[in-house]
């Protein structure tokens, strides 16, 4: 079996990412013949099939009205990415494509190239694409939003959701055009990391094409730890979404004092580094650095204000056995549950969070407990084996379809 991976950046730039390569590197392990299409880049890790990958392009940093209107079209349906991925297509011949973030630089329009030559056709689905032009399902405040999950795209113009009209129009026009295409009903399986993902998705797109198969942690690389060095730990990206702000507050509240260290960058760091006195901003960690602050913690809060779909940062918390306190939203209930590995509380209510963070605070033998148990969860429901080993009878599956 040939498998074609396809994902517009080809370094580790999110967590969508990481989940990419895990299984692009698996299956390269396992001898699969694997075949890569992405964008070209100065941090791209290295691919013999590089010659292939489109071109750079940044729409955030177009100059122009007539540059706005070229790349807006290109947005939409990116003749290059089709021409490139065609040819690669030609020489390799793979039996599958699995698509992961490709939208924008590549466009759903390869969907239409893949059918073409009766490739079957995979779709992981990180984030709220489908059903949110914007992706994120939050509106121009950051309050959670479903307008558009009816197909009523030109909601993110009208309310101006993305702060740009130009840009809004550009979504709404990119959504409707692919909506009127049939884009997304050529893809064969969506994988969708969480029951609620699927939900949300299942509004557009037949719940028969959809595969819930979650985000997985290799758990035999990270051992659990018993290191309880008296501080609580925020880790991810500083913007009104992910509710740190939510999280000072209630810091504040404690009267208790505890550490809170905050690791992470985003457009907030400033705001919230000169308005909060009391927390410890370390900036951006990862790899070992990042590992030793999670293992040391006594707790970590996620404490989210949009729809998270399988957060990777509660799978991180939960490998390394510790307890965790998140909010109520999106697929998160499906990774804590509430007094068993974790508390939960409702999205943005400060007081609610402070007291549960004190319950824990004060009570070590209850954090021992819920970090226990919050290994016991990982490896049962988001071993990277079974995850692999769902995508693997998911690509079978579907190559047996062809040959029936």
């Amino acid at each position: 079996m040939k498998i074609l991976y396809v994902n517009k950046f080809f370094y580790l730039n999110g967590g969508s990412e990481k989940v990419f390569f895990q299984e692009r590197d698996y299956f390269l392990e396992k001898g699969y013949s694997v075949v890569d299409f992405s964008m070209q880049d100065y941090r791209n890790f290295g691919s013999p099939f590089s010659d292939f990958f489109v071109n750079n392009i940044d729409y955030s940093n177009t100059k122009g009205i007539f540059n706005k209107l070229k790349n807006g079209l290109s947005f939409i349906h990116s003749s290059e990415a089709v021409k490139k991925l065609e040819d690669l297509i030609l020489r390799e011949k793979p039996d599958i494509a699995h698509l992961h973030n490709i939208y924008h630089q590549l466009t759903p329009s390869i969907i239409h190239l893949l059918k073409k030559y009766d490739i079957k056709v995979v779709l992981t689905l990180h984030d709220y694409k489908l059903v949110c032009p914007t992706y994120s399902m939050l509106d121009s405040t950051n309050q959670i939003c479903e307008k558009c999950i009816n197909g009523n795209f030109g909601n993110v113009f009208f309310n101006n959701c993305t702060g740009s009209k130009f840009q809004g129009l550009l979504m709404a026009a990119e959504a409707y055009w692919h909506k009127w295409k049939r884009s997304y009903e050529l893809v064969d399986k969506f994988i969708a990391p969480s029951e609620f993902m699927a939900e949300m998705v299942g509004k557009r797109i037949s719940k028969e094409k959809i595969k819930v198969i979650p985000n997985g942690i290799d758990s035999s690389e990270i051992s659990p730890s018993t290191e309880d060095n008296g501080y609580v730990l925020f880790f991810g990206r500083l913007s009104k979404e992910k509710g740190v702000k939510t999280l000072l507050k209630a810091h504040e509240l404690i009267k208790d004092k505890v550490d809170l260290k905050v690791v992470g960058t985003g457009p907030l760091l400033e705001e919230l580094s000169i308005n909060y006195k009391n927390a410890e901003f370390l900036g951006y960690k990862t790899g070992s650095d990042l590992n030793s602050l999670i293992a040391e913690s006594s707790f970590v809060v996620v404490p989210s204000e949009c729809y998270e779909n399988c957060s990777m940062a509660v799978l991180e918390s939960m490998a390394f056995g510790k307890a965790i306190i998140a909010s109520k939203t999106g697929g998160i209930p499906e990774q804590v549950e509430d007094s068993k590995n974790g508390f939960l509380f409702g999205i943005g209510n400060v007081e609610e969070l402070a007291f549960k963070m004190a319950q824990l605070i004060s009570d070590k033998k209850l954090r021992e407990i819920f970090g226990e148990k919050s290994r016991e969860k990982l490896e049962k429901d988001y071993s990277l084996t079974s995850h692999f080993e769902a995508i693997s009878l998911l690509y079978k599956d579907l190559i047996s379809e062809e040959t029936v």
